[in-house]
């Protein structure tokens, strides 16, 4: 098959009976890579690197629809509409049928295909859509959000250190997402900003060879405070191919209690593995040398999924299948037999991770959060970590499952809908996996001659002593393969003493004066140290960085970063958010967009859109 340049495909996804937009249906070209999501206004944008000079075939899917087919001729041409009608009706997906395609205002109607798949359960088979969500003031509603104080401005002459541990949780999006997408306002407290920073993905360039982590830095004007330098530090792992991943040994630990009943909850659950399973979404990270277990959890705990290679398809589908929900919630007790599985099924030299579906409501057994910290913490320590997958509305303990998760070495994600559960499982699956440096820390000094305050924009439950930075018995985050991490510093330049938002200055009678920096009189702004360990290793490294204070030109990476910034600050009602604006963060992200593949950034907007008209 001939190649030619790149071909744009894009449309609308909208409903047969309703004639509405379908927002997060999932838009693929078959036997490929390429993919793509509808936004809010069901629209869709797709780049395929080397069209095909005949035909691509398109898929489209989304939990509560029929699946659509459609073969569309390119015919020599670079740029196509597409779009989708799709019925509602049964998720089983064995039909796929091709249902009104229309391609540049031509209808294009096919033949049903026979594409066989698995049977799915019969909960699989309900529509996606919750129908028992509890708004936050609702009786009834118990989520329950950690209280963030945003961190102020500090003065660099008095606290030129800033310490912090690395973060790649990125549930506090998709949690957003989910409050704004059912109309509801969001919690402040759920609010995490760095979260959101941290949710999308950037094109940080990979570290070389001698060091597992590269370190590149921004400068530039604070988009809600002009007279403000917004310094962004941008952190990326050392990517690593599947194939070169050890074996893995993993315990899917999942909550099948009375809360998880409704549909955004354990069928929400068993729809992932299931699609994962069944379409080979898994097979190029489930080898055979890898195990599978699963340990569920309601009012006792058990173990429905022995160890199992993960070439064993069939078992795995048939032990998700004979899930159901019902009773209280047993957690502490799941929480210790799937570690005992773990254990007992230990890989030296492997990955085995324990992996947590719930939506955080222990209720029975060992429930507080100070025993369920104290637990993980002593298993971490015999090698087994916890990635902890959050679901569902009304009662989501939020402040656990990132406690939990964080404790066990592990990552915190919230999953809303099945998109975002290929997001995790799929594409971050290796990631999560593989630690290619723990226990990162970052360390900035500030140079007083040129900062007169600074703070660190979100990350308020990462924050270390001075001391912890040199101390190889604190623990502090992981970085994964090719994962990101990207910080942002909102900075006062020297020279604005005048400037409201400093904080006023303490004179301390009996302290030494200080010496005169070497830097002061250059135009170092601060002084970089990234400390870390390798997987194996008691004993960290560090890697020292100098940034100027010279602001270049604004990558996208750096726009797009402090929209998202600028955003979380409006949600948050930010004493700090100063001039920032729904309209700025919209046109800003719109000149950012880039390739978009996964209608991430289009997706954003549409959010920004959504929170902007419940504000007015």
């Amino acid at each position: 098959m001939s190649t030619r340049a790149p071909l744009v495909i894009h449309g609308r996804v909208s409903d047969a009976t309703t004639g509405k937009p379908i927002a997060a249906a999932a838009i693929s070209v078959t036997d490929s890579k390429y993919s793509a999501t509808t936004d809010g206004s069901g629209q869709y944008r797709l780049v395929v690197d080397k069209a095909p000079a005949d035909t691509v075939r398109l898929v489209v899917r989304r939990i509560g629809y029929m699946p659509a087919t459609s073969s569309i001729a390119v015919g020599g041409r670079i740029d196509i509409v597409a779009d989708f009608v799709l019925k509602q009706g049964s998720t089983s997906l064995d039909a796929v049928v091709t249902t009104g395609i229309s391609v540049r205002g031509g209808t294009l109607r096919g033949r049903a295909d026979g594409v066989r798949a698995p049977a799915m359960s019969d909960m699989m088979r309900r529509q996606n859509v919750p129908g028992d969500i509890r708004h936050q003031k609702e009786a009834g509603n118990t989520e329950s959000y950690d209280a963030i104080d945003e961190n102020p401005f500090l003065l660099a002459g008095d606290r030129p250190l800033s310490t912090f541990s690395v973060d790649v949780d990125r549930a506090s999006y998709s949690n957003i997402r989910r409050f704004l997408n059912s109309g509801q306002a969001v919690p402040k407290d759920a609010v995490r900003i760095e979260e959101m920073v941290n949710y999308f993905p950037y094109s940080y360039p990979n570290p070389s060879q001698s060091e597992p982590v590269s370190i590149i830095t921004g400068l530039g004007k604070a988009p809600w405070n002009r007279s403000h330098q917004l310094l962004m530090i941008g952190l990326k792992a050392r990517p690593i191919s599947l194939g070169d991943l050890p074996a893995n040994n993993l315990v899917f630990l999942i909550d099948v209690s009375g809360s998880m009943e409704s549909d955004d909850k354990l069928p929400l659950v068993k729809s992932a593995f299931e699609l994962l399973v069944a379409f080979e979404l898994l097979v190029n990270q489930l080898r055979p040398q890898d195990r599978v277990s699963i340990v569920v959890y309601a009012g006792n705990a058990g173990l429905v999924l022995p160890s199992t290679s993960g070439s064993q398809k069939t078992a795995i589908l048939d032990a998700i299948a004979r899930l159901e929900a019902g009773g209280s919630t047993a957690g502490g007790a799941g929480l210790r037999l799937a570690y005992d599985v773990a254990q007992k099924n230990f890989i030296r030299s492997g990955n085995n991770r324990v992996i947590l579906a719930t939506d955080g409501d222990f209720n029975v057994g060992v429930s507080s959060d100070a025993e369920m910290v104290r637990l993980i913490e002593e298993r971490r320590a015999s090698g087994v970590f916890l990635t902890a997958l959050g679901f569902g509305t009304g009662n989501l303990k939020d402040s656990k499952m990132e406690k939990l998760a964080d404790h066990g070495n592990g990552h915190y994600a919230y999953v809303d809908n099945l998109l975002e559960a290929k997001k995790v499982f799929v594409r971050e699956l290796g990631a999560t996996l593989r630690t290619v440096a723990k226990d990162v820390k970052l360390q900035l000094e500030f140079n007083p001659a040129r900062v007169a305050a600074y703070r660190l924009i979100g990350y308020e439950n990462r924050l270390l002593n001075d001391a912890d930075f040199a101390n190889d018995a604190k623990d502090a985050g992981d970085m994964g393969a090719g994962h990101t991490v990207t910080a942002l510093y909102e900075i006062i330049p020297a020279g604005t003493e005048t400037d409201p938002d400093l904080p006023e200055a303490t004179r301390l009678r009996y302290q030494r004066i200080r010496t005169q920096l070497p830097t002061a009189r250059g135009k170092e702004l601060l002084t970089l140290k990234l400390r870390y360990k390798e997987p194996d290793a008691s004993r960290s490294n560090m890697i020292t960085r100098v940034v100027l204070d010279d602001p270049q030109v604004q990558t996208p990476d750096f726009r797009f970063a402090s929209a998202v910034a600028e955003f979380g600050l409006l949600l948050r009602e930010s004493k700090y958010r100063k001039n920032a604006s729904y309209r700025d963060v919209i046109e800003t992200v719109r000149q950012t967009l880039g390739e978009d593949q996964d209608g991430l950034r289009s997706e954003f907007i549409d959010l920004v859109r959504k929170a902007s008209t419940m504000q007015r």
